[in-house]
C-alpha cells in the first residue's frame, strides 16, 4: 500500500511516496515550467512516476495522492486557473490526470491548506483549531476550525494576505488594491516597500536599493538605519495582519513557515509574539516557527493522502 503527496510550486515541483506508515520510500524535485498548463501537467506526472520508481511502487498501486497547489484553483474543475506567478500559463489540470495515473482518489488543496494538514499530522501540538501561516514570496493561511480544514467553495479560503492592514494604503499589492498586509511583507515586496521608506523617510543606507531584495535589508539588520526602519515597521504589519487572522479564526497554535519566516526567525516570529498581546482581545495563540522547515506543503500533501484529505490522524486508512 502507497501514498503520494505533490507540492506544486512556481519554481519546484515535488513529489514524494511513502508506505502506509508515512515512511517515504521515493521522492522527485523538478524545475516547474513556465510555458504552458499542459508541460505543468506533464512535470506532475513525471515527479510522481519518477517518485514511485525510486520507491519501487507501480504508479497503479497508488493508494490516494495529495496535492499542495499554487492557486488561485478551480477546485471542482481539479485545476489551478491562472496562476500570477506562472504568466503565460492560463489553467493546469491536476485531479484528472493524476487519477488516470493512480488507482485512487486525489485530494487537490492551495498550498497553505497542505501547510496546515502537515502541521495537524505532524506537530506535537496539533489541536482542532489551528492555523499555518506562510510569509514567503506572499502571504496566505491554512485554516483549520473545530477540526475541519476551511478550504473555501473554490478552494481558495485563507488568502489573509489581502487583508487591508495600513488604511492609507502606501504601497499597492500585487493584485492592484492598496494597504494589502502581503503589499509590505512578503518577499516580493519589501524591496519596493523598503524603497518607499528610504524616500518618505529620507534615512540614510548603504543597501544597494536598485538590485535590492528581502535577504539584503534581513542581512543588514542592526546595520543600516533603513534595514532596521524596514524590519520594524514589517514586524508591526505582520502582528497587525496576524491579530486579525487570531480574532476571525481562535486558533489555539499559529505555525509560520515561508523562506522569509524560516530565513530570518529572530527578525520575523519574534518581534510578532512580543507585539500580539497588545493586539488581540481574545486568547493569545501560540506561536511556532513550523518544525517541518520547506517540506511543510510536500509533507502536509502527503498526509492529506493518507488521511482522506484532513490530516487528521483518527482517519488514517487501515
Amino acid at each position: 500500500m502507497a501514498y503520494a503527496g505533490v507540492d506544486l510550486g512556481a519554481t519546484n515541483v515535488r513529489a514524494v511516496v511513502a508506505d502506509d506508515d508515512g515512511t517515504v520510500r521515493g521522492q522527485d524535485r523538478r524545475p516547474t515550467p513556465d510555458d504552458s498548463g499542459i508541460a505543468v501537467t506533464e512535470a506532475v506526472l513525471g515527479a510522481v512516476r519518477s517518485a514511485c520508481g525510486t520507491a519501487a511502487v507501480d504508479p497503479g498501486a497508488v493508494r490516494a495522492v495529495g496535492v499542495g497547489s499554487i492557486g488561485p484553483l478551480d477546485l471542482a474543475g481539479g485545476a489551478v486557473e491562472n496562476p500570477a506567478n506562472l504568466p503565460p500559463v492560463d489553467r493546469i489540470p491536476l485531479v484528472g490526470p493524476l487519477e488516470n495515473l493512480v488507482d485512487g482518489p486525489v485530494y487537490l488543496h492551495n498550498d497553505t491548506n497542505a501547510g496546515v494538514i502537515g502541521e495537524r499530522f505532524h506537530a506535537d501540538r496539533n489541536p482542532d483549531d489551528m492555523v499555518y501561516l506562510t510569509i514567503s514570496s506572499g502571504i496566505g493561511a491554512g485554516v483549520c476550525v473545530d477540526g475541519h480544514v476551511l478550504s473555501g467553495w473554490d478552494g481558495n479560503a485563507g488568502e489573509v494576505g489581502h487583508v487591508t492592514v495600513d488604511h492609507e494604503g502606501a504601497m499597492t499589492c500585487g493584485c492592484g488594491m492598496d494597504g494589502h498586509w502581503e503589499a509590505y511583507c512578503s518577499g516580493n515586496n519589501i524591496p519596493r516597500y523598503a524603497r518607499h521608506l528610504h524616500a518618505a523617510l529620507d534615512v540614510g543606507t548603504d543597501l544597494p536599493l536598485d538590485g535590492l531584495d528581502a535577504a539584503d535589508v534581513f542581512d543588514a539588520a542592526g546595520r543600516d538605519p533603513l534595514a532596521d526602519a524596514v524590519i520594524e515597521r514589517v514586524a508591526r504589519w505582520n502582528a497587525l495582519g496576524l491579530a486579525a487572522v487570531v480574532h476571525a479564526y481562535a486558533p489555539l497554535v499559529v505555525y509560520v513557515g515561508g523562506a522569509v519566516a524560516l530565513n530570518n526567525p529572530d527578525l520575523v516570529v519574534e518581534p510578532v509574539r512580543e507585539r500580539l498581546g497588545d493586539l488581540v482581545m481574545s486568547n493569545i495563540p501560540d506561536l511556532q516557527l513550523t518544525t517541518l522547515g520547506d517540506d511543510v506543503v510536500v509533507r502536509g500533501a502527503l498526509a492529506s493522502a493518507m488521511t482522506e484529505g484532513t490530516g487528521d490522524r483518527r482517519r488514517l486508512a487501515g
